[in-house]
């Protein structure tokens, strides 16, 4: 059999890497009970939270790309978990404000703690060309995914 290339060997890796890590997180949700829209949107969540982000379920529908009764179902499961709490914004208190509990980031971190850990000692173990090289990759490759989730095949919803 010819050798598929560089190219198509690294795409390959990838769709394998994807696939284990899809399994992985199907795991975590399943032994904790979620829905892997749950764990989408805890994930979610955390990324506003490091970004500094104000979290509302307007933000959090539109990331998880659903309607807001959707978005309610998603949040009332999580409340009920323990994994969510909502508030009152301070400053707007007709703004609900979203967090995850400390509970929810300590069930993470230790489920997927050991895995982050190693990956961080790999990517600190590179030179910094090495690090632009992957960054760079994987930032444009978000870019093409979205391109193409965004295309005539994406299902309706």
């Amino acid at each position: 059999m010819d050798d598929p290339g560089p190219g198509l060997r690294t795409v390959h890796q990838l769709r394998a890497l994807t696939v284990e890590l899809d399994l992985l997180a199907a795991s975590f949700a399943q032994r904790h009970g979620l829905h892997p829209t749950d764990l989408r949107a805890l994930i979610a969540l955390l990324d506003a939270a490091r970004a500094e982000v104000p979290a509302t379920p307007g933000l959090l529908g539109r990331e998880l790309g659903i309607n807001s009764a959707g978005t309610t179902a998603v949040l009332d499961r999580l409340e009920r978990l323990g994994h969510v709490r909502r508030a009152r914004d301070p400053h707007d208190r007709r703004r609900v404000l979203l967090e995850v509990t400390e509970r929810a980031v300590a069930l993470g971190q230790g489920f997927f703690g050991p895995l982050i850990g190693e990956a961080v000692a790999l990517v600190d173990g590179l030179s910094a060309v090495e690090r632009a090289a992957v960054e760079g990759f994987l930032s444009t490759m978000r870019e093409i995914v979205a391109r193409h989730a965004d295309g005539p095949h994406r299902p309706a919803g």
